[in-house]
């Protein structure tokens, strides 16, 4: 049971854990191969055994989490370590100098460093696991609320009239290139607001959200939770729309690495997606939740309350606004074929990349995901694993207010009408 500081007691956790990694993962290695000893192949032992796996303080950390806390990396070889970070460059750095091995990352990251945009170095990275879908959130101020302002609609009145006084409304995301980025471009953008023109777009690490509007520094953000639910528990703003409102269960954080490591340890890559695999139907099973809430509670990991992160982890959403639902798009860790990274993902990113200016020239809309987005090592870790996939790239994506067919992603990019084109 958590204390009064919201950790669990040292026995108690301990008892958790033990009965957790007895139980729980008993019954879902039962179906591995033969030859399975509680360990990994002698022959197929990772190239590198001591990993250090980067995390930025978000629920959507938590395959990672569990995976290292169920003792599931150990089972296949790899000694983990998680280490907390204080922001996504951070995240990018730590990654690409060699400190980390492995990292949590929004999906747009690994691309952007591929191409070197937006203050990245160019370093190739590889995306062979999609950690969760849905999950996200944009946050707006009790001011907006007080004005009846939840749309974009509605705020664009409010940001020309802030615009021409010379002090324009401010929102905040996450990392440039990043998903958050891309959630509230478009969504401002679909009510016709230009998120480069009509108000300030900043950069703000997720765990110094709600401070920040806490001290008005900012009139709506777009973040992972627990940091959307904690912003309406602290009563400074309320939910305007999930990101599964926008886009049902879209891609959102993956677990990446360096084209350069995973060519040269690919069993250990395979190790740690397999570590993953496992954590991540854990995690799906709701029953599970609230123990496994409890544990990324803790100030090593995410720090805030147990029911900060349970409330949407279960698909209770309070809107802060009156709305109150039970959401069945709740974040997701592996069913409805989660992990896949599918090459329309990379696409739909690049076009978004390509619409607010980040590119020059046309990026190669083909090349450039089928390096990135590895579904190669996905099938053969899955393979090794006895896990049976049966999945298709995905064709299409359905947003809110539109589709995406991967076909001419160029037209696509400059069908919009609020664009930073050329």
């Amino acid at each position: 049971m958590p204390n009064s500081k919201g950790k669990m007691q040292k026995g108690s956790r301990r008892s958790f854990l033990k009965s957790a990694t007895a139980t729980t993962a008993g019954v879902l290695l039962a179906g591995l191969p033969k030859g399975w000893v509680g360990g990994v192949y002698a022959q197929d032992g990772p190239e590198t055994r001591d990993l250090r796996f980067g995390i930025i303080a978000l629920t959507d950390c938590a395959p990672i989490v569990m995976a290292h806390e169920l003792g599931y990396f150990k089972k296949f070889g790899i000694n983990s370590v998680v280490s907390k970070e204080a922001s996504w460059a951070v995240i990018r750095d730590k990654l690409t100098i060699g400190e980390n091995h492995a990292t949590h990352m929004l999906i747009g990251m690994p691309f952007a460093s591929t191409m070197g945009l937006a203050g990245s170095p160019v370093k190739p990275l590889v995306i062979p696991w999609l950690l969760n879908r849905n999950g996200q959130a944009i946050t707006l101020n009790n001011k907006l609320k007080a004005a009846g302002a939840r749309t974009p609609a509605q705020i664009k009145p409010i940001a020309l009239k802030a615009k021409a006084s010379g002090d324009p409304l401010t929102f905040a995301m996450t990392f440039p290139p990043g998903t958050h980025a891309m959630w509230m471009r478009y969504w401002l953008a679909s009510g016709g607001i230009h998120p480069d023109k009509d108000v300030n777009l900043i950069t703000i690490p997720p765990p110094q959200m709600v401070a920040n509007m806490k001290v008005d520094k900012m009139d709506g953000f777009c973040v992972g939770e627990p940091w959307n639910n904690r912003a309406i528990e602290d009563g400074i703003g309320f939910t305007a729309v999930t990101t599964q409102q926008i886009w049902r269960d879209h891609p959102e954080k993956v677990c990446a690495f360096t084209e350069e490591f995973a060519a040269k340890n690919p069993k250990t890559v395979k190790a740690v997606l397999k570590a993953l695999h496992l954590a991540s139907v854990d995690l799906d099973k709701m029953e599970n939740r609230p123990k496994f809430a409890e544990v990324i509670a803790r100030p090593s990991y995410i720090n805030c309350p147990t029911s900060t992160i349970l409330e949407r982890l279960m698909g209770k959403y309070e809107y802060g606004d009156g709305r109150v639902e039970q959401d069945p798009n709740y974040m997701v860790f592996s069913s409805r074929n989660t992990n896949y990274p599918h090459q329309i993902y990379g696409k739909w990113w690049l076009t978004q990349f390509r619409r607010w200016g980040m590119t020059k020239e046309a990026p190669d809309y083909t090349g450039i995901p089928k390096r990135v987005l590895r579904a190669d090592m996905y099938l053969e870790a899955m393979k090794e694993l006895g896990v049976q996939v049966k999945v298709a790239e995905e064709q299409m994506i359905t947003l809110f207010d539109g589709t995406f067919d991967g076909k001419d992603p160029e037209k696509y990019a400059r069908s919009f009408p609020v664009h930073s084109l050329a």
